[in-house]
């Protein structure tokens, strides 16, 4: 624990704390003389007694804080806050005695009774009381240490949080950043590929290629977008290969309309449906299609891409999987999901491969609601 660590807490909760144990005490002293002395006290006269005591205690409880947050003892300043603390004993006994004792002899002198001077009555309960008195005021100490290292421990538990939403956030944002390279770089050997056949075509991929620029640019560090902004950049991704493959290559999109507002990771379905075409559909000499599809399954969102490709073998699979888009794209889930999404292959029985995501439902429609909503009333 370092200086100042410990919390402040309000004089009225010492007090509160103080009010508590005096009715603790009261009955405890009348339950003692009632059960134990012929001379029974009045609950009243006794809770008077116990009030003075404990609000004595709650007077200097503020100072002892003090104390303790200014030499804490821990394993730095141990050496120079024990001695400090033995003096703060007894001066805080000694002031605690001089108050309840005056406490003790204006109640009785307000109630007729006599009884020893204040000095006596200090003297002997000094020295009758003193290790109760010095307990108590440890008690207090170790209240202060133990509240101030729970606030240390919570204010480590929220940098340890937040340290750790930074790095996720990091990370995400350099997957992201590895993810748009390797599809511009793709992107361009398409388009290298076709110049030698087809200039008019590669001109109008570099065309659209620059409107895919312009979209991820202004997307950099979004992390989830909706669905229909997704499909709209897969889209514009598809026909640039579509200019390509031409006749070769069917996209069929089977989305259902109540899915359009879920959010889904940023740039999710453009490097599983590249794959798609790369390892399915151009090794394929017949035409292929490449459908994708959205539903609600309960509380998940489920997405398809599927082709009727050549398929994977079993070793293809597993370089297949290895691949940069394919690994960030896993990465990415783990990041924002952890494990509450699914990310599988499946080769179905027609041929090709299907590759299912499945993510936590959520939709960007109700923020957009809340607002119509509050723009209305105004």
């Amino acid at each position: 624990m370092q200086k100042d660590d410990c919390v402040r807490i309000r004089p009225l909760a010492f007090f509160l704390v103080a009010t508590g144990l005096t009715f603790f005490s009261s009955f405890q002293s009348f339950y003692f003389v009632s059960t134990f002395t012929e001379k029974p006290a009045p609950f009243g006269l006794l809770f008077v007694l116990n009030l003075g005591y404990w609000y004595s205690w709650a007077c200097l409880a503020p100072g002892i804080f003090w104390l303790s947050r200014r030499f804490p003892l821990d394993k730095q300043h141990w050496r120079v806050s024990l001695p400090m603390h033995l003096m703060g004993v007894f001066v805080a006994t000694t002031l605690h005695v001089a108050m309840s004792v005056a406490t003790r002899v204006a109640t009785y002198w307000t109630i007729g009774e006599s009884t020893a001077s204040w000095l006596r009555e200090a003297q002997r309960m000094f020295f009758l009381n003193f290790d109760w008195e010095m307990m108590t005021y440890w008690a207090i100490v170790g209240l202060c240490h133990a509240l101030a290292y729970r606030h240390v421990a919570q204010a480590r538990a929220l940098r340890a949080s937040q340290l750790e939403t930074r790095l996720v956030e990091a990370q995400l944002q350099s997957l992201q950043r590895q993810l748009q390279p390797h599809f511009l770089f793709n992107t361009l050997n398409t388009i290298s590929a076709l110049m030698h056949r087809d200039v008019e075509a590669a001109d109008a991929m570099i065309a659209r290629l620059s409107d895919l620029l312009r979209i991820s640019l202004q997307m950099v560090g979004v992390q989830e977008v909706s669905l229909k902004e997704e499909l709209d950049f897969l889209s514009k991704y598809l026909e640039i290969e579509q200019t390509r493959f031409r006749d070769r290559l069917t996209v069929v999109f089977d989305v259902q309309p109540d899915t359009f507002d879920a959010l889904v990771p940023n740039l999710i379905l453009q490097p599983l449906v590249e794959n798609a075409i790369k390892h399915g559909i151009g090794p394929r000499p017949a035409p292929g299609t490449i459908t994708i599809r959205s539903r609600r399954v309960g509380g998940m969102l489920e997405l398809n891409v599927q082709d009727n490709g050549v398929g994977l073998s079993a070793a293809r699979l597993s370089d297949f999987n290895r691949g940069v888009g394919l690994s960030n794209t896993r990465a990415r889930l783990e990041h924002l999901y952890g494990s509450l999404h699914r990310f599988e292959f499946r080769q179905p029985p027609e041929g090709g491969l299907l590759v299912l995501i499945a993510v936590p439902l959520a939709e960007v429609a109700e923020e957009v609601v809340g607002v119509q909503a509050v723009e209305g009333a105004a």
